[in-house]
């Protein structure tokens, strides 16, 4: 894929282009890209046009939602969708305050020779959100650019998909349900990092991430799947204050069967997400040590979901 950061264009091939923000790349965002793709004519180029920062960080900062993908990660999936050019720039005063006339005008035709929009039927664009898709069709269908405007993707029970609403799933420890929505599994990434030990001497040593994402699932014990140099490993996700242990700062751990390796100041990626039980307090130790076993029974023969 080649990314450009600017509303600038080195490639001449016209292009048909899909505009989103797209966190998470659900299945709403994956029809857009499957549209995008159905328009591209021989010799054409499948376009994005997203932005590296949420427009709510410019517009109200401190109010933008914490993200179900990195960057890194969004650009990743794009590009395995077959999006093969991505413009992802920041959403800045430039932006916020361009017009939807001169969008259409100056971006869109002038500097990228779109010849087809692909965009969801509520899009809207331009200073104080003054575009929709009725002008996009209005000044650009003449010009022989195609326009679509993609309906709402819904669920099964008929309820639209929408990134906010994935967050609330997460949020609630529902990761199945999120997963479902995605077209994909909700992924948490961590850099290993020393933790108090208290894993090992307890018989079931941890991995304590610094994670990535300000998004988490709520308090609990989780079965997942654990990607660490190109191999899955079962394992517990614990993600809390350790209230066994009087915590008061909010860790993720995770437990993983048959691993033994050191891998402090590595990455670790979870996926595939399945809520096995709250965080409590248990009367003893050894009430909370037959409960972790009880835990890794989970892992060992699945029975959750």
């Amino acid at each position: 894929m080649k990314i450009y950061h600017t509303f600038e264009r080195s490639a001449t091939r016209p292009l048909a282009v899909a505009i989103g923000f797209f966190d998470g790349v659900h299945l709403g965002h994956r029809e857009l890209i499957r549209q995008t793709l159905l328009e591209r004519r021989p010799g054409w180029r499948a376009g994005a046009i997203t932005f590296a920062n949420h427009p709510v960080a410019y517009l109200r900062p401190g109010e933008e939602p914490p993200l179900l993908q990195s960057c890194e990660e969004r650009i990743n999936t794009l590009a395995a969708l077959g999006i093969e050019e991505c413009f992802l720039v920041p959403f800045d005063r430039a932006v916020a305050t361009m017009s939807a006339q001169r969008f259409i005008d100056e971006v869109l035709l002038a500097r990228l020779g779109v010849r087809a929009v692909v965009t969801g039927a509520s899009f809207r664009f331009g200073e104080r959100r003054g575009g929709d898709t009725a002008l996009l069709s209005e000044r650009l269908e003449p010009l022989g650019v195609r326009t679509v405007a993609v309906e709402a993707v819904c669920d099964a029970a008929g309820e639209r998909i929408s990134s906010t609403r994935i967050r609330t799933l997460v949020r609630s420890g529902d990761c199945e349900g999120a997963d479902a929505l995605l077209g994909a599994s909700f992924s948490i990434r961590g850099i290993v990092e020393r933790g108090a030990g208290r894993g090992h001497d307890l018989g079931f040593p941890t991995a304590n991430l610094r994670v990535e994402s300000a998004l988490l699932p709520c308090d609990g014990v989780y079965a997942t799947t654990a990607r660490y140099d190109g191999r899955d490993y079962m394992g517990l996700l614990s993600i809390g204050s350790n209230p066994q242990f009087a915590g008061e700062r909010r860790t993720v751990e995770v437990w993983l069967r048959d691993f033994s390796h050191t891998i402090y100041g590595e990455q670790l990626a979870l996926r595939e997400l399945r809520f096995v039980r709250e965080q409590k307090t248990f009367a003893d130790l050894s009430a909370f040590i037959e409960q972790m076993e009880r835990d890794r029974e989970a892992v060992a023969f699945p029975s959750y979901g």
